[in-house]
C-alpha cells in the first residue's frame, strides 16, 4: 500500500519566495523540486495526516504533491486548506485545496464545500471526509506563507 503524507506549516520573511520556501520548511518538504498533480487519491493508497514530513529521500529530487498554498504581504491573514475522502472500499479518493486571504473558518468551509461537488461528480461510495488547515497572521511589512500538502510516496530522482 502507497502512503500520500499530508502536511502543512507557514512562515513569514522579508520576501514572499522567502517566505514560500520557510513554510515548505515548517512541512519538512523545503529541499525537494515539487510536482504539482490534480486531486485523484489512487486506489489502494493510505492517507496520513503528519504535520512535517519525514526524510522522504536525497535533496533535489521530484515529489509530487497536491498543494494548497495563500501568500500574503502584512497585514492580513493566510490560511490554506486540504480535505480529502476516500472510497469506502479501497478504491480511489479525491483531495481538494482551498486558500486565500481569509480566515481559518472560511477556509475551511470552503474546502468541504468543493469537496463535497467533486464528490458529486463520482459515483463512488466516500468514507467521511477529513481536514487539514493552516493559518497564520501576516504582520506589516513581512510575507506570510500557510500551506498544506499531499505528498505522494518519497521522492524520485528528477534527472
Amino acid at each position: 500500500m502507497s502512503t500520500i503524507r499530508v502536511v502543512w506549516g507557514a512562515a513569514s520573511a522579508p520576501t514572499a519566495m522567502a517566505s514560500y520556501d520557510a513554510a515548505l520548511a515548517e512541512a519538512g518538504i523545503e529541499n525537494y523540486n515539487l510536482v504539482s498533480v490534480s486531486s485523484v487519491i489512487p486506489a489502494d493508497a493510505e492517507v496520513e495526516a503528519v504535520g512535517t514530513a519525514p526524510d522522504l529521500g536525497p535533496a533535489g529530487e521530484r515529489l509530487t504533491v497536491v498543494e494548497a498554498r495563500a501568500t500574503t504581504a502584512g497585514p492580513g491573514r493566510v490560511s490554506a486548506a486540504l480535505a480529502w475522502a476516500q472510497s469506502a472500499d479501497d478504491g480511489p479518493g479525491l483531495f481538494y485545496e482551498t486558500a486565500g486571504e481569509m480566515d481559518r473558518e472560511d477556509v475551511e468551509r470552503g474546502v468541504r464545500e468543493g469537496l463535497a461537488a467533486g464528490q458529486e461528480l463520482r459515483d463512488w461510495s466516500f468514507a467521511d471526509p477529513r481536514v487539514t488547515v493552516e493559518s497564520r497572521q501576516a504582520d506589516s511589512g513581512q510575507h506570510t506563507t500557510a500551506v498544506v500538502l499531499a505528498v505522494y510516496g518519497d521522492s524520485e530522482p528528477i534527472i
